[in-house]
């Protein structure tokens, strides 16, 4: 009997301490510093509204007040860091060869219309600016917007000079970077650990473990960033206003991809969400603006 009753004692003292934490976890751990908050985030620039990522694109995005560009980085044959979401340019510029196999000079440009990969049969047709960019154009012309880099591919040199390039431009406040490989996340936290961290996918289902099983309020947490994709089963699991709300009180920011309409934006901000990633900036500020939701709320 006072074993079983020292079980008890034990496991309710846990269950409390744990829902305390849950609740405020800055007992326990230091809130993370935010240098931005991000509430409307613009996939590849807002690829539904100008071919993905352009600086027409960015430009677009930053005029209309954009929080922060989202974007992709690959590595040309001469060590150049190209924005492109694709390894192979069939898709992106209908030539069918490797941006790691071409020097940046001979790059193609963008076909004059792309599908918007996360809106069904829809196409974003472009104006004049078809040219792939280097990630310094980014850098060159946004000095003061946030920058979500997505690292394409596993790949040490595209790592250290997407990071030599956040530090020649003072932006380390300004950047946060990584991949759903906990590889490439774990090389780039090495490289440079003051640029924040997203949350890699083996990462998010730990984090999910950690959560259900009441043990996530005792664990540190390097990431600063966490990305959740939605519709997906890892997002019905993930949609939960508690653990959104704990993790915003460590400092983590949460932004919900790809959302494309008014629905999905009411749903995400509702549970928490510190911002929505899309590929209609002017839908998504024009809801935000509707509705009185502003990165200052």
């Amino acid at each position: 009997m006072c074993a079983a009753m020292y079980v008890l004692s034990t496991v309710t003292g846990y269950v409390l301490t744990s829902a305390l934490l849950l609740k405020c976890p800055n007992l326990l751990h230091r809130r993370k510093r935010e240098a931005f908050r991000s509430r409307h985030i613009s996939h590849r620039g807002g690829a539904g509204e100008n071919l993905e990522n352009t600086m027409a694109a960015f430009k677009h995005a930053v005029d209309l007040g954009t929080d922060m560009l989202e974007l992709d980085c690959h590595l040309t044959k001469d060590e150049e860091v190209v924005v492109s979401h694709d390894a192979n340019l069939k898709r992106a510029t209908g030539m069918n060869a490797q941006v790691s196999d071409m020097v940046y000079a001979e790059l193609p440009p963008y076909l004059c219309k792309l599908g918007v990969t996360f809106q069904r049969e829809c196409f974003c047709e472009g104006g004049e600016d078809k040219r792939i960019p280097l990630l310094r154009d980014v850098f060159d012309a946004f000095p003061n917007t946030p920058v979500n880099i997505d690292i394409k591919v596993n790949n040490d040199t595209l790592i250290k000079k997407v990071s030599e390039l956040v530090v020649k431009y003072n932006r380390e406040h300004l950047t946060v970077w990584g991949n759903a490989s906990n590889q490439i996340v774990k090389k780039c936290y090495k490289e440079n650990p003051q640029i924040p961290v997203l949350f890699s996918l083996p990462r998010v289902l730990q984090l999910l473990g950690l959560f259900y099983t009441g043990l996530l309020p005792f664990v540190p947490l390097k990431e600063q960033f966490l990305e959740i994709p939605m519709p997906s089963i890892i997002t019905n699991l993930l949609m939960r206003k508690t653990l959104f709300e704990h993790l915003t009180a460590r400092g983590i920011q949460v932004y919900i991809w790809v959302l494309n309409d008014e629905e999905d934006f009411q749903r995400a901000f509702d549970l928490g969400a510190t911002g929505v990633m899309t590929d209609f900036p002017t839908r998504l500020k024009d809801f935000m603006d509707r509705n009185g939701i502003s990165k200052l709320q």
